[in-house]
């Protein structure tokens, strides 16, 4: 495969760096693999947070980051015997092939990702657990739709959108018969079981939603949240301006402050 660019030299230049510090610095030179897991994890989270900023500056100096974590774990992989930076771009390069065959000229069309991904998964024996490599610490949200898309890969999936819309429908109706049933009291160990179950079942059809729409429900999330805390620290500084304590306010003032946000 060639390089599509002579710059791309620079990302050996990471390797290096990471060989020098094992030699010269204390600290680097006592990590391992699994020492570095947590940060490797926090600088995914940070550069993720960047890209949700939209601040190209932040993003330029996380993704180094994470790229030192990388260069890292390469590296520490080349110490140990197990593989070095060509297998590890060597079996990218293989992998992308065949996953993109259209790409490549041995395919008129794209192929259909997860079943392309199950296929993978037989061949490699682990057809037995659909779920086999989806990462034990992904985000509730995000692991719904990874699940989700595996059983897709396997044809169980709704043809379309509206069967997930109904879904959603029907897994509210059942949240609101356990809420019903449990009264205005505090429900107790048996009832909170119930309704914590339905509240998922609707949460997990509603990831479904997003994932048959096209949109990941992690991202449509975050955004919502984002939308969310702006607009109410609007609404915050219109209660100031007009002297109102939203600690006891009522709804309908503050109902009528959050229209207001929203225009």
């Amino acid at each position: 495969m060639e390089s599509g660019s002579t710059s791309d030299a620079a990302l050996g230049r990471a390797l290096a760096l990471v060989r020098y510090l094992r030699l010269h610095c204390p600290w680097d030179a006592r990590q391992d693999a699994r020492s570095l897991r947590p940060y490797l994890l926090e600088e995914a989270h940070e550069t993720a947070d960047a890209i949700v900023a939209g601040d190209d500056d932040a993003l330029r100096a996380e993704l180094g980051d994470l790229l030192l974590n990388i260069a890292f774990q390469i590296v520490l992989g080349e110490e140990r015997g197990a593989f070095g930076a060509e297998e590890v771009v060597d079996s990218l390069e293989v992998k992308m092939r065949d996953r993109h065959p259209h790409v490549y000229g041995d395919a008129e069309h794209p192929p259909d990702w997860e079943r392309l991904k199950a296929e993978e998964r037989e061949q490699s024996g682990d057809a037995r657990d659909p779920f086999a490599g989806v990462p034990a610490g992904l985000e509730p949200l995000d692991r719904a739709m990874r699940v989700q898309e595996r059983a897709a890969g396997l044809n169980f999936d709704w043809p379309d959108v509206s069967g997930a819309i109904e879904k959603v429908r029907e897994e509210a109706a059942e949240l609101e018969r356990e809420l019903a049933d449990a009264g205005s009291d505090p429900p107790g160990p048996a009832e909170k079981e119930r309704i914590e179950d339905e509240a998922g079942d609707l949460l997990f059809a509603a990831v479904n939603v997003a994932r048959l729409a096209g949109i990941h429900a992690s991202l449509a999330l975050t955004t919502a949240n984002a939308k969310f805390e702006g607009r109410f620290a609007r609404l915050l500084e219109l209660a100031g301006e007009e002297g109102l304590d939203v600690r006891h306010a009522d709804l309908d003032e503050l109902e009528a402050l959050w229209q207001r946000t929203k225009s």
